[in-house]
Order: structure tokens, then C-alpha cells, then sequence
């Protein structure tokens, strides 16, 4: 009885990866699915009319960063970074002050 069961089974599944191959499992194409794609394209038509047609040309849109100063405040902000990561540097003559104690000794 079990046996005859599982071989008259009409939902077989397919050999191997169930939706590649030459026995794939092919979903059924609903009207949702339709709709779906139709968005889909609507928005992929909208932004390629905003490429065609930009709202400012390319001679307007140069350096208008640098007119914002965005690239001055990133350099700011890696040389804050770098000083609160790394020590400041140290000269010789401040790293030994502290033996100079009068100047008078070459009177």
C-alpha cells in the first residue's frame, strides 16, 4: 500500500535543482506578476528621462562641491582624526628642556 502510493504520486519533483535544468520546475505567470514588471518598467523609463534630461547641465554642476568646501572639511577631519590617533611630534631640544636649567655657565 505505501509502496504504491509514492509511485502514484502526481506531484513528482524534479531530478536534480528544482528550477534549473531540462527538469525544472517552471512557475506559472500570474497577472501579478504582469503588474509587477509593468512598475517596474515605469520607474527604469522615469529615471532614464531624468538622465536624458538633467536639471542642471554639465558646466553648472562643476565644482560645486568646491564651492560647498566638502573637500577642505574632509581633510579637516582626517587631520583631527590623525591627531587624536598619533602624538604630535617632538623636537629634540624640547624632549631634553628639561636639563637646561640657567644659560650662564659660558660667562
Amino acid at each position: 500500500m505505501k509502496l504504491s502510493l509514492v509511485l502514484f504520486r502526481r506531484n513528482r519533483l524534479p531530478n536534480g535543482h528544482l528550477f534549473r535544468g531540462k527538469d525544472r520546475l517552471v512557475k506559472k505567470v500570474e497577472p501579478v506578476h504582469l503588474r509587477r514588471l509593468q512598475e517596474e518598467f515605469a520607474v527604469e523609463e522615469k529615471n532614464m528621462l531624468y538622465l536624458r534630461y538633467p536639471y542642471l547641465t554639465e558646466e553648472e554642476s562643476f565644482g560645486h562641491s568646491k564651492a560647498l568646501g566638502k573637500q577642505e572639511m574632509k581633510i579637516q577631519e582626517r587631520m583631527d582624526n590623525n591627531r587624536k590617533i598619533f602624538k604630535q611630534d617632538v623636537t629634540l631640544y624640547e624632549r631634553l628642556g628639561h636639563l637646561r636649567i640657567t644659560e650662564g655657565w659660558d660667562k
